[in-house]
């Protein structure tokens, strides 16, 4: 057995027990590393192989997968499905496929994600794909008893990405050409500036989830296009709950938000932004975002930017980070600093007039 901690220099230390020394005192093996899973590698390397015979089983890799796939399909949304079944016919078993799975090594897999980062997969999307791999074996492991080649794999070092913000004047900009034909566009953009709601939920949004008395919107739902597997076309929209349990939330709203939305407001299963029935499907409000920036003279950004730039705006007012996540419908604080809150030059200079000489 193995056991892992961090140490107080910040690396990792994974101990291998080694048995009593003549003393009766346990002895340990350590191996280090500066991520958790560097650790454990180093200490998987030094153990002898299991060797699993080769009449345990004769499943090939695409075989475990789809078997895998099937197995856990009950307790999946319809979107995630689709999402695994999308890595595995993509990428996992063009690679592995036809490879019997016992046979599979950590150096096949590490010259699999070389192969994707050079072919211009991001290091993020290249970690999504190895850790269903890690899923698949681990179901492997825990139901054919078959060595888990995937335990010790480092995944690939991720950057965060840039992403372009519409300055704040760039913004100002931007509102005020939406208020020269204010519809139901705008309402949209307007939105998602001013709460933050992701373009799929923004989409399933519809007038029962608006409480203009209480000045609230209601995340329930979010809307995707995903691959059709089981109809003629090849793709379809569906309506499904938000991406985690955290993103089901209320958001109050300012009264400028409701006095906008009162212009618009309709019957209760009416989408907000399509004025019927059938709901606007993301894909479409990025296209028309993008025409209207062009029109406006204004940045390319994408739709997503907008809930950046909410954020950023949020801190810049004072907001504190707990509250922010909630209504950004984070998991937690670290997802909503890491990735959402962005700093101008502008606040960094702001921030540092405040730095006074101690003479």
């Amino acid at each position: 057995m193995k056991n892992i901690y961090k140490r107080k220099d910040g690396r990792y230390e994974a101990r291998m027990p080694l048995g009593k020394d003549e003393n009766g005192k346990r002895r340990y093996r350590s191996y280090y590393g500066n991520t958790v899973e560097e650790a454990e590698f180093k200490l998987l390397a030094e153990r002898e192989p299991v060797v699993v015979p080769a009449s345990l089983t004769e499943m090939t890799v695409k075989e475990l997968t789809l078997e895998y796939i099937s197995a856990i399909r009950p307790r999946l949304k319809e979107s995630s499905e689709v999402n695994y079944r999308m890595k595995a016919e993509k990428h996992i078993i063009p690679a592995f496929g036809n490879m019997n799975c016992c046979l599979l090594k950590a150096n096949d897999v590490y010259a699999f994600i070389e192969d994707k980062l050079k072919s211009g997969l991001s290091a993020r999307y290249v970690t999504d794909i190895i850790v269903l791999l890690k899923s698949i074996y681990r179901y492997a492991a825990r139901v054919y008893g078959i060595s888990n080649c995937l335990e010790g794999i480092v995944m690939p070092k991720r950057t965060k990405p840039e992403i372009i913000l519409l300055s704040k004047s760039e913004q100002a900009r931007l509102m005020a050409y939406l208020n020269e034909d204010f519809d139901l566009n705008a309402l949209g953009i307007a939105l998602s500036l001013y709460t933050g709601i992701r373009i799929g939920e923004l989409c399933a949004l519809q007038w029962k989830d608006v409480d203009l008395t209480n000045r609230t919107i209601t995340v329930r739902k979010t809307v995707q296009r995903i691959k059709n597997y089981d109809g003629k076309s090849k793709t379809k929209l569906v309506i499904t709950e938000p991406k985690s349990a955290s993103s089901v939330r209320v958001i109050p709203i300012p009264d400028f938000l409701v006095a906008m939305l009162e212009r618009f407001k309709d019957s209760a299963e009416k989408y907000v932004l399509s004025d019927n029935c059938k709901p606007v499907e993301p894909r479409t409000l990025q296209y028309r975002f993008a025409a209207i920036l062009k029109k406006a003279n204004l940045p390319s950004v994408h739709f997503h930017s907008l809930r950046h730039a909410f954020a950023t705006n949020c801190v810049a007012l004072g907001f504190d980070i707990k509250t922010l996540s909630e209504i950004l419908g984070h998991s937690s604080v670290e997802i909503t600093l890491n990735r959402y809150v962005h700093s101008s030059l502008d606040r960094k200079r702001a921030c540092m007039d405040m730095v006074k000489w101690a003479a």
